[in-house]
């Protein structure tokens, strides 16, 4: 089963037990977690739970994907123990070969459901995930495109529907906004020279629009309007084919085709990279401190926020010519060689005397 799922719409979970059902509605419902956030919580504890049968029973590997997790209850749930997640992480890292982002992000969702049993259901005393680590991530430094990229990027966007892919390599570069915010805006979400985003956790925040921003929206929307719609599609993004809000998915495939316009093509770049270029871009230009950057971006923590202030090679080779040795031309003084003594075949200051160190 696919692990996509639109940020609009919710899973049925035709599959999960009632006990997981109740902690993924809690997930969406009280928490406000966005569907793809609570979807991965279905992955993940299904797979969780999967192994954990597979473990007691001792059933080979190969039957993984056939176990059932409807019959999954409290009881069996409440046995569930440390050794038990070690073994599933080891499972996952050495069968499965997750990363250690995917080994992390699934025992944040074997934590998620067991804070949830314990501190707000009562259901058990013990919390068996409670202490345990999670993998060591390596840290990396965002990859973006530089500003003549970008350039070369908007000047080559021609697809058969050149204003609307415009317009959304516009908002990516200069908004840096997420893809599953720029799939949900709608035509009234926009008042004066402001944009209202709804972003994780449904979270309000609004976008100041940059004039490049402005012209790409107008000259978009003048074209949409030529498009026989129903009177109640209110998305902003629309396909020309279905008339209805462009999916996610779509929209990766026109930031895939444009740029392979571009030349830009096969380098990892994503709608996500576009977000880190746009932070980036705003932070280099010095524009924008990082509170600033953690308000634009719809950052709750600003540590989140701190990735996108790396410093770049240029600022890095521009601190080292900034010594004040950078630039001195000294030629070093020739030593004056001593012609050596003659010494005999026994002189003992001839022979290496030094010793070891003692331990």
């Amino acid at each position: 089963m696919s692990t996509y799922i639109s940020p609009t719409k919710s899973a049925t979970y035709s599959d999960a037990s009632p006990i997981l059902k109740e902690f993924l509605y809690y997930a969406s419902s009280v928490r406000s977690l966005s569907p793809r956030t609570v979807n991965g919580y279905y992955i993940d504890m299904r797979t969780f739970f999967k192994f954990v049968k597979l473990y007691r029973l001792n059933l080979e590997y190969d039957v993984f994907d056939t176990i059932e997790i409807l019959d999954i209850d409290l009881e069996f749930i409440s046995k569930i123990n440390k050794q038990e997640i070690y073994e599933f992480i080891y499972f996952i890292n050495n069968e499965k070969h997750n990363s250690p982002s995917t080994r992390a992000r699934k025992l944040c969702s074997i934590k998620a459901f067991f804070v949830y049993c314990v501190t707000k259901k009562n259901y058990f005393k013990n919390n068996p995930a409670l202490d345990i680590d999670s993998p060591k991530i390596k840290k990396s430094l965002p990859k973006y495109l530089s500003l003549e990229e970008c350039i070369e990027l908007l000047k080559n966007i021609s697809t058969d529907f050149t204003e609307r892919d415009f317009c959304i390599i516009t908002l990516f570069l200069n908004c840096g906004m997420r893809l599953s915010e720029l799939v949900s805006i709608n035509t009234n979400d926009f008042k004066e020279s402001t944009l209202r985003i709804v972003g994780k956790g449904n979270k309000e925040r609004t976008v100041y629009l940059t004039a490049a921003c402005k012209t790409a929206i107008n000259t978009y929307l003048a074209k949409r309007n030529e498009i026989e719609l129903i009177s109640t599609e209110k998305a902003l993004f629309i396909s020309k084919r279905t008339k209805k809000r462009l999916t996610p998915r779509r929209v990766e495939q026109i930031v895939e085709k444009c740029l392979l316009q571009a030349g830009l093509n096969d380098q990892g770049y994503s709608p996500h990279k576009l977000r880190h270029t746009a932070a980036t871009l705003m932070y280099r230009s010095g524009g924008a401190d990082v509170l600033a950057l953690q308000e634009i971006l719809g950052h709750a923590n600003v540590g989140t926020t701190q990735i996108y202030t790396h410093i770049s090679n240029e600022q890095v080779e521009k601190a080292v010519n900034s010594s004040p040795l950078a630039n001195l031309s000294i030629k070093p003084v020739q030593a004056k060689l001593n012609k050596p003594e003659n010494k005999t075949e026994n002189d003992a200051s001839s022979i290496d005397t030094a010793s070891p160190i003692e331990e």
